[in-house]
């Protein structure tokens, strides 16, 4: 698992994912902001921060200046928290100050506001005596504070204030008041950012930023997160040199004497295989005939599809003879069909991560390029993000297996998609026609771990698997769709892989 240098000691976020980010954790008895827009989890962190702090026996406490009690607990409910052991304060304005008598006529409400709100919160403080403090929100400080220089004075009070108390503060803002409140990134000990992305199909995507974080190592750039039931999810952006590791290496066989042939022997294992070719020309079946021999040889694959579902990948994976579902009974293989409208590119390559580094996972094979690359339409520098996952994949020696979908059938050929640099092994598959059939032909375009045959195959999709024939060496032209016979050779002898009608 890639970890960041580490910095100790650490007060632990309580988010998961954070940590690893930071770390560690956050550095104690320090002050930190957490900015973003409304809705992008802040009260949500902060309340986990606090539990956090619950679950080690520490007194916490939560100044509240925009949310009730009542809210925050109905927050609480949403997730399945108790709220027990957290201290809840409310510096909410009072009910009066409704009354047109009772408002400030003489002084400014900075003036008289400001410091009866600062007041009872100390009081608070000196009461408790938390060693963490979250405090919602400076919004609200902002607005009393009036002026900039006041504004300003007021936070590096608050941490002079808590300097030498022992208590980590988590100060909550929004973002939309950054603008006014930047001179406050100068004064706390780190600020983590939050934005939200909406693509124009599907749900919104958060991305988290440490923007500043004094005296530790941290993982820099953006981290995709997501709010579920049960709280805020990071998934930090992998860093493939973070991988101190390197896989076996080893050649591995596909149990079909004619592919080995082909491939040179096999496939070596920390390498990623390209399998490129037409819609329906057996991609998904040559890469599930890969997985069936990971699993006969004892070994754990994790399939993820875009453009098909679990069950039409079950019922065509029987359909060959292919025990599939079998497999996945026994813990051999997983299955998961991506919802490409509700997941993010942080998130698709934890889920990877999760099978590789928690459940052992040898072989991975993503279905296909193609629908993976339009459920991140969105997104920047996503072949980028392909390339650190293939790096990273690389180096915990699993074998990769990335399906590419080509437009038209026979004869030329394109994609919208390049990705045969970044594959270590190129399968290229084509159909083509002779004696007034339609078959389909298989050939190794790149290998860089090895030698590889350069011939043509036939291959035949049965109801007992994949065939691959003999070398296609009596024909010219059979990647152009439209082959044509050499020498004494024509179409349908032995030499095709199939028998004659």
């Amino acid at each position: 698992m890639s970890q960041p240098p580490q910095a100790a000691p650490s007060v632990s976020t309580g988010i998961k994912g954070l940590d690893h980010i930071l770390g560690g954790g956050f550095t104690p008895n320090r002050l930190y902001l957490l900015e973003g827009e409304p809705g992008s989890g802040k009260t949500t962190m902060g309340l986990q921060f606090l539990l956090a702090g619950v679950q080690a026996g520490e007194t916490v406490l939560y100044v509240t200046l925009s949310e009730t009690r009542d809210e925050l607990l109905e927050t609480a409910a949403s997730h399945g928290w108790s709220l027990d052991g957290i201290h809840i304060h409310e510096l909410l304005p009072m009910g009066d100050q409704l009354d047109p008598e009772s408002q400030y006529t003489m002084f400014h409400p900075s003036e008289v506001e400001l410091g009866e709100t600062t007041g009872r919160m100390l009081q608070e403080v000196e009461r408790l005596q938390p060693t963490r403090v979250v405090f919602d929100s400076l919004a609200e400080i902002r607005l009393m504070a009036g002026t900039m220089l006041r504004f300003r004075r007021q936070v590096l009070a608050l941490k002079q204030y808590f300097a030498g108390r022992h208590t980590t503060v988590l100060l909550l803002d929004d973002a939309n008041g950054v603008e006014q409140g930047a001179p406050v990134h100068t004064i706390v000990h780190g600020a983590v950012m939050l934005s939200q992305m909406r693509p124009d199909y599907g749900g919104d995507r958060r991305r988290l930023r440490i923007g500043k974080l004094r005296g530790r190592p941290f993982i820099g750039g953006y981290h995709d997160y997501e709010i579920r039931t049960g709280g805020v999810e990071l998934f930090p952006r992998l860093v493939a040199s973070h991988i101190q590791r390197a896989g076996k290496v080893e050649q591995i066989t596909s149990n079909l004497a004619e592919l080995d042939a082909l491939l040179g022997g096999g496939l070596d294992r920390g390498t990623s295989v390209l399998l490129m070719g037409a819609a329906g020309v057996g991609k998904s079946s040559l890469a599930t005939h890969f997985v069936m021999a990971a699993a006969e040889r004892g070994e754990r694959s994790a399939l993820f599809l875009f453009d098909e579902s679990v069950r039409t990948l079950m019922t065509r994976s029987h359909g060959m003879g292919f025990p599939l579902q079998q497999q996945v009974d026994e813990g051999r293989v997983s299955v998961e069909s991506v919802d490409p409208g509700e997941i993010s590119p942080g998130e698709f390559i934890q889920r990877i991560r999760n099978e590789v580094e928690n459940h052992g996972a040898r072989l991975v094979m993503i279905d296909s390029l193609s629908g993976y690359f339009n459920a991140m339409s969105g997104e920047k520098f996503v072949l980028i993000q392909l390339h650190e996952l293939l790096a990273y994949l690389a180096k915990m020696g699993v074998v990769t297996l990335l399906i590419n979908a080509q437009k038209g059938l026979i004869g030329r050929m394109s994609s919208d998609i390049d990705v045969s640099y970044l594959a270590d092994t190129v399968i290229l598959l084509r159909y083509f026609e002779a004696e007034g059939q339609v078959r389909q032909a298989l050939s190794v375009l790149k290998k860089r771990t090895g030698a590889h045959e350069r011939t043509i195959r036939e291959l035949t999709l049965t109801a007992k698997g994949v065939r691959v024939g003999e070398p296609l060496r009596d024909f010219a032209g059979v990647l152009t769709g439209v082959p044509h016979p050499v020498g004494a050779g024509r179409p349908g002898n032995r030499r095709t892989g199939q028998e004659r009608p």
